[in-house]
C-alpha cells in the first residue's frame, strides 16, 4: 500500500528547528549521553506539584470556550496592572491551549490567501510557517533593520505585522517610541499588529514592561498573545491567552470550538484558584534566571564574543564572529565535539546565519559557563582569522 500523501502545503513546512534540536537531545540523553542543553526554550523553576483535590467537579469537564471565568477575570486584572489598559474578561480575552495556538488562530482568522505578514528577524521559528499554513506570505525584515524600515515592506497585500516583545532570541525590548511607530504604521495602513508578549515577566527588576496594548487601549488594531505556561515557568501545562477586540475574539472562539473546544480545564481551574500564589513563587526565580542570563552575556563578552543587544528573557544570540562555519554546521559540530546543544541562528531568519541561540533556563550556572567556554573555543578553533596567519 502506498503511503498517505500529505498536502503540498503541509509537506512544504519544515519542523520547528528548536523542537527538532531538543528531540535530538532527548534521544541522546536516553542513550546515556551527558548534554549541556542550551537549546531548550523554557526555564526550569522549582514549582510545587499541584493538588487538584480541592477543585470543584467542574474542573474535570469542558469549560466555556473563552476559558474558565475566574481565570479570565484574573488575567484581565493582571494585564491591566501591567499595561494600564482595561480588558473586558467576558468579551476581550480568551484562554488558549498555549500561546502558539493563540497566534495560529489569530492568523487563521485574519488572513486571506496571498496576504502578506511582515516579520522582523530574528523571528521566532514558528511565525513564518504559521503564516504559510494560513495561506499567507511571510515577509522577513533583516535583523539589522529598524522599526522605521518596516514601512518599506508594506504593500497592497500586507495584512499584519508580528513582533515579539521581549524578544526571543535576543532579549531585547521595544522602546516606547518603537511601539508608537508600529501603531502609527498599523493605523495608517489598516494593518493588524500581532504582539507576542510571552516573556513579559522576564524583564530585569526596576525596568517595567510596557505592553503594546498601552498604545491602543480600544484594541482597534492590536492583538496581544501571552502565556501563563511560559511566564509562570510551567511550559508543559500549555495555557496561553489572547487579548483583542471583542469582534475578533468571537471569531477566535469559533476556531477554538472546532480545534480543542477549550483550554485544559483542570489546569485552568487550578491556575485561577492559585494565581497570586504561583506568581509570588515564580517571580523571584524569574529574577534569578534573568540575572543569570546577563552574567552569561558577560562571560561571552569576556571571551570577545558579542551578542545582539538585550537584557530580558532567558536567551542570548551570540555571534559566530570569524568562524568559517555557518550556524547549522556550528551547532552540529558543537553538539558532536563538545556535547553542547544550541539552536542554529538561521532558524530565526536568513539574515541570522552568523549567530546561535543560547538559553540559560535549563542548566545550573556551572554547566552554562562550561557551555559558554565550549562555544568560544569552537569559534576560535574554526576561525578564518587563525587560518590566514
Amino acid at each position: 500500500m502506498a503511503p498517505l500523501r500529505p498536502s503540498a502545503l503541509v509537506d512544504s513546512i519544515g519542523e520547528a528547528a528548536s523542537i527538532k534540536q531538543n528531540n535530538l537531545v532527548y534521544e541522546l540523553q536516553a542513550d546515556g549521553a551527558d548534554i549541556i542543553t542550551l537549546s531548550l526554550g523554557e526555564a526550569f523553576f522549582d514549582v510545587p506539584a499541584p493538588s487538584f483535590e480541592e477543585l470543584t467537579p467542574a474542573a474535570h469537564h469542558y469549560s466555556h470556550t473563552r476559558g474558565v471565568p475566574l481565570l479570565r477575570h484574573k488575567l484581565a486584572k493582571y494585564h491591566e496592572s501591567g499595561s494600564g489598559t482595561s480588558v473586558d474578561p467576558d468579551r476581550e480575552i480568551m484562554v488558549t491551549a498555549g500561546s502558539k495556538s493563540a497566534l495560529f488562530m489569530t492568523l487563521a482568522a485574519i488572513l486571506e490567501p496571498g496576504d502578506e505578514v511582515i516579520i522582523p528577524e530574528p523571528l521566532w521559528v514558528s511565525y513564518p510557517d504559521q503564516v504559510r499554513l494560513c495561506r499567507g506570505i511571510p515577509v522577513a525584515l533583516p535583523w539589522h533593520a529598524t522599526v522605521e524600515d518596516l514601512a518599506d515592506r508594506v504593500t497592497a497585500r500586507t495584512r499584519a505585522i508580528i513582533v515579539n516583545n521581549p524578544h526571543n532570541p535576543t532579549g531585547r525590548r521595544l522602546s516606547d517610541d518603537e511601539l508608537r511607530t508600529l501603531h502609527v504604521l498599523a493605523e495608517t495602513h489598516g494593518l493588524v499588529l500581532i504582539v507576542d508578549e510571552v516573556y513579559s515577566e522576564f524583564v530585569p527588576g526596576g525596568n517595567p514592561f510596557v505592553s503594546a496594548s498601552a498604545f491602543d487601549p480600544d484594541k482597534r488594531h492590536t492583538v496581544v498573545c501571552n502565556s501563563m505556561s511560559k511566564n509562570f515557568g510551567i511550559s508543559g501545562w500549555r495555557v496561553g491567552y489572547v487579548i483583542a477586540h471583542e469582534s475578533l475574539i468571537r471569531q477566535l472562539a469559533k476556531l477554538q470550538q472546532h480545534l480543542v473546544t477549550c483550554a485544559p480545564t483542570i489546569l485552568c481551574h487550578y491556575l485561577a484558584e492559585n494565581f497570586e500564589q504561583i506568581l509570588a513563587h515564580t517571580r523571584p526565580q524569574i529574577r534569578e534566571v534573568v540575572e543569570r542570563r546577563n552574567r552569561v552575556a558577560e562571560a561571552f563578552a569576556a571571551r570577545g564574543v558579542t551578542s545582539l543587544p538585550g537584557d530580558s528573557t532567558f536567551y542570548l544570540f551570540p555571534s559566530l564572529g570569524s568562524s568559517r562555519l555557518n550556524s547549522i554546521e556550528f551547532a552540529d559540530e558543537l553538539l558532536r565535539r563538545h556535547r553542547v546543544s544550541t539552536v542554529a541562528g538561521i532558524s530565526y531568519g536568513v539574515s541570522c546565519d552568523r549567530f546561535v541561540r543560547v538559553s540559560v533556563g535549563a542548566e545550573p550556572e556551572d554547566r552554562l559557563l562550561r557551555g559558554v567556554e565550549a562555544i568560544c573555543d569552537l569559534i576560535e578553533a574554526t576561525s578564518t582569522a587563525e587560518e590566514t596567519v
